[in-house]
């Protein structure tokens, strides 16, 4: 016997977020916008589910517009449990993605998208953003990101490393040129001139760290310079996170990459 009183009226259809408007027509549109987010073969149930989930909460942003944020936030849940299991570590998400790219197994492309992922959720966490941080359009483009790292880590080693390369379009020496061509189109953070992060000056990084890329992509560090770049990168390891303006964490994060990059034929050597 149903003891549940009667609803009070007829049930309420959803209706259309008004800030997701100039998103798509209508809600069958939103379909076309998640097809290419296809689920990885022999994933383990609990990441087919957290990217199944994530991808859902694209389509139904369209009915709750901060769906879209918390859709980027929950396929990480999926990211760093591959990510530890592929490198038998269980580390912070930044410090996973940095392995998987000093091992080949991601692009630095595809790491710092990953790593903006990292930084909204944190920020999240902190409370220094909220649920609505992102638009779906900028949220399909971060969950892409983590659809292709899934599906890259899930590869044997040999493969991955391959399809790596594939998607990087270049050798290391390639993608280091393209993430310095990149740095060099990037406007230095506005207002952070002059400002230093827990006793660390951004602008001095900046350029310490702008000086020996260009040395490696020349002809190469010594070991002095090998030392310099790894305590420029111990020093971004522990400002990025610190950071809460969107653009400057982005910016330095970006910049550690390319270091990490630069420094990744020295790893045996600087260890």
């Amino acid at each position: 016997m149903n003891t549940l009183p009667p609803p009070p009226g007829p049930l309420l259809l959803p209706v259309r977020d008004p800030r997701a408007r100039d998103l798509v027509l209508d809600y069958a549109e939103m379909h076309a916008l998640v097809a290419d987010l296809v689920l990885p073969g022999g994933a383990p149930m609990y990441v087919m589910s957290a990217l199944e989930t994530s991808r859902e909460l694209i389509r139904h942003s369209y009915y709750r517009y901060e769906f879209a944020t918390v859709s980027v936030t929950h396929s990480l849940f999926a990211l760093e449990h591959v990510l530890a299991e592929r490198l038998a570590t269980n580390e912070p998400l930044h410090d996973l993605i940095q392995r998987a790219t000093d091992a080949g197994l991601i692009t630095a492309e595809l790491a710092v998208e990953l790593d903006r992922s990292r930084l909204l959720r944190d920020k999240l966490t902190q409370g220094a953003e909220s649920s609505a941080a992102l638009r779906p359009a900028r949220a399909i483009a971060m969950l892409r990101a983590v659809f292709d790292a899934v599906s890259l880590l899930l590869l044997p080693p040999s493969a991955a490393q391959a399809t790596a390369a594939d998607v990087g379009g270049a050798q290391p020496e390639g993608g280091l040129a393209r993430l310095w061509e990149g740095h060099l189109r990037a406007l230095f953070p506005d207002g952070f001139r002059g400002v230093d992060v827990d006793g660390v000056d951004l602008v001095l990084l900046d350029a310490d760290v702008a000086g020996l890329v260009q040395r490696e992509l020349r002809g190469g560090l010594d070991g002095s310079g090998v030392a310099y770049l790894w305590g420029c990168i111990a020093g971004l390891d522990k400002i990025v996170p610190l950071i809460n303006e969107e653009y400057c964490a982005s910016y330095f994060a970006n910049l550690r990459t390319m270091a990490r990059v630069a420094a990744a034929p020295y790893v045996p050597t600087a260890t």
